[in-house]
């Protein structure tokens, strides 16, 4: 056999594989750890004040401990967590800097903050009483010149003008611009208490979901459990998804899937015509063998079976190949980073990848039968081959 037509439709295979597995994996990975990031800040579900959707500011809305317990009770939920906003500035010697600070209490999940924080650590949030400590992004310690330990007063404009002062606990870095730029966490009752809200009323409470991909059928249940209700002072609740309070972030991740799409079947189209061609080499090269095993009385089907075993032979040793090559790839940028991005435009310091198998085998799956479904058609030339003129090439 013509090694180098083999060597080349082997390559073309095992590239094909590759990209295709390596840009899935990628996706996975950047959608992943955007849309964990995003929901680090504002939960997958919020129930708020219906009012607070049309207004700047958030409008109060009760959150006792009854309907934390029932939307927790809700299939797919696994967790629910009080919060409020309140807008003012941070004011050092040398700098100001506007800043939303958002109000978390004890039973705040602060494994998003822990994975994210570079200095310091998380304080504990209390909704009973002030503790002073603040936890803020990098860039804005940056720009306020601010360290771990530092005390700082925040001003807070409404009738009258209220300061607070602040002890900085830690620093945290998501390297989503929009948030880093504007949110740092404090406790609870330091909002609450700048708000002058009843003692049950808050801007609303987060809802974190087991799974992502669930989002749009906890969400059905949580609407017709909990929507269009009122509450002690009149105000009605809704809750809007994460997709809904930041459509522009999930429509560009959602714009990822077309560009894989596109990498899916471009691969497979150089996968398919490396081996098409690599078959009719192989076909033209035993032009003798197929002329002479039909003088012997072979059929067209059993030669263009034999023809098509060794192709099938050929795909696999490539998908073998290319999943290694994947995987191994995969693997040292999971290890070491090798492939560093500007986190001021992809919200990342490095190239994401996350594994899902199912994806692995769908990919494996579709590229073979893909490409065996590519063969049937120049596998017919053995029947055109006949025994007389087949002497020629001796």
């Amino acid at each position: 056999m013509s090694r180098p037509a083999i060597q080349i439709a082997t390559a073309g295979v095992a590239l094909g594989v590759a990209v295709m597995l390596l840009s899935i994996f990628i996706v996975l990975g950047f959608k992943r750890e955007v849309q964990g990031k995003i929901t680090g800040f504002g939960g997958h579900i919020q129930i708020v004040n219906h009012e607070t959707l049309r207004t700047a500011e958030a409008q109060p809305i009760v959150v006792d401990d009854s309907l934390l317990a029932r939307l927790e009770a809700i299939e797919g939920v696994r967790h629910a967590q009080r919060f409020c906003t309140k807008t003012g500035m941070l004011k050092t010697e040398s700098d100001f800097s506007g800043v939303s600070f958002r109000g978390v209490g004890p039973e705040y999940d602060t494994l998003f903050l822990h994975r994210h924080l570079t200095t310091g650590c998380v304080p504990h949030f209390s909704d009973t009483a002030s503790t002073g400590q603040m936890l803020l992004s990098e860039t804005l310690a940056r720009r306020l010149s601010l360290r771990v330990g530092d005390r700082v007063y925040a001003y807070f404009f409404e009738k009258n003008v209220r300061a607070r002062r602040f002890t900085l606990a830690g620093i945290y870095r998501t390297n989503l611009t929009d948030f880093d730029n504007n949110v740092a966490f404090v406790d609870l009752a330091t909002v609450h208490g700048l708000l002058a809200w009843d003692t049950e009323q808050y801007a609303g409470a987060e809802l974190v979901l087991d799974d992502f991909g669930q989002l749009d059928e906890v969400s059905s249940r949580i609407v017709q459990q909990v929507n269009r209700t009122q509450d002690a002072y009149g105000a009605y609740y809704t809750s809007p998804t994460i997709r809904e309070l930041y459509p522009v972030i999930f429509n560009w991740l959602d714009l990822l899937d077309m560009d894989v799409l596109v990498i899916l079947v471009l691969m497979i189209c150089v996968a398919g015509f490396t081996m098409v061609s690599g078959l009719l080499i192989i076909i033209l090269e035993r032009t003798n063998f197929i002329g002479v095993m039909k003088a012997l009385g072979t059929a067209d089907r059993p030669l263009r079976r034999v023809f098509l075993y060794l192709a099938a032979f050929i795909i696999l040793r490539g998908l073998f190949i290319g999943n290694v090559l994947a995987l191994l790839l995969a693997l040292l940028q999971k290890r070491f980073s090798l492939v560093r991005l500007d986190p001021e435009t992809y919200y990342m310091d490095t190239v994401p990848l996350w594994f899902d198998w199912r994806y692995v085998v769908l990919v494996n799956l579709a590229m073979l039968l893909l490409c065996m479904l590519a063969l049937l058609l120049p596998s017919h030339m053995v029947s055109r081959i006949e025994p007389a003129r087949s002497m020629r090439f001796e």
